[in-house]
């Protein structure tokens, strides 16, 4: 829906959670282009020193409280403000479910859905009224898929915690956008936590999916599907 102004990226203060990824890293120089300014934060401290994007940098796991009481403290210490957050994070797993060990079920749990919530619940008393909270799904989240069971679900619990946070938040006009982007070309399904990964197509380009999450950003839309790529 676009019955409302488009959010004006120049000068607006994000928080980029994932910001080491192929995706995230793509939407961080989207939103720099876009006027942006950054505060990027992610668990590999190696990675997100040599990130070349413009910001200041938090290190830490975002299921981790204090990690995020860091980042959003980092934004508003830096920018005075948080008009947005961009969470690019997720971590996946292939094989059966009955396969499936209890400590990669718990990576996959707190990783995809505890930690965005966590998130999310710290900076909700900080984000500006009128903001964004972006948060990518997966396209598995509507089309479970089997040997992803459990990533599966993960992904379509948190496009279940956008749809209900968005209408929570209608009050204070933040707008909370469910991403869903197809299989894209990110290098994640040759890192899995468990399990080898089946035979994919060729994914999208992460500058082309950036673009597209950017574009959604800015026009305030609730829901990007996979089929919207």
């Amino acid at each position: 829906m676009r019955d409302r102004e488009p959010h004006d990226l120049e000068g607006a203060s994000i928080l980029l959670a994932g910001a080491t990824g192929a995706l995230g890293s793509e939407i961080g120089r989207q939103l720099v282009k876009a006027g942006a300014r950054l505060t990027l934060f992610a668990r590999d401290e190696a990675k997100l020193a040599q990130v070349d994007l413009p910001g200041p940098r938090v290190v830490g796991d975002i299921a981790d409280v204090d990690a995020c009481t860091d980042a959003v403290w980092e934004a508003v210490t830096r920018y005075g403000r948080i008009d947005g957050v961009v969470n690019a994070t997720g971590v996946v797993a292939f094989g059966p479910l009955a396969d499936l060990t209890d400590e990669t079920i718990d990576e996959l749990v707190t990783t995809n859905l505890i930690g965005p919530v966590r998130l999310m619940r710290t900076v909700l008393p900080e984000i500006e009224n009128g903001g964004f909270i972006a948060n990518l799904s997966a396209i598995v989240g509507e089309r479970p898929t089997a040997g992803m069971a459990l990533y599966s679900a993960t992904k379509a619990a948190l496009s279940a915690v956008d749809t209900a946070l968005a209408r929570e938040l209608r009050a204070r006009r933040i707008d909370v956008i469910d991403v869903r982007p197809p299989h894209t070309e990110t290098g994640l399904a040759n890192r899995p936590v468990a399990g080898e990964p089946p035979r994919l197509p060729q994914g999208k380009a992460p500058d082309a999916v950036a673009a597209r999450i950017v574009e959604a950003i800015r026009n305030r839309e609730r829901t990007v599907p996979a089929d919207a790529f």
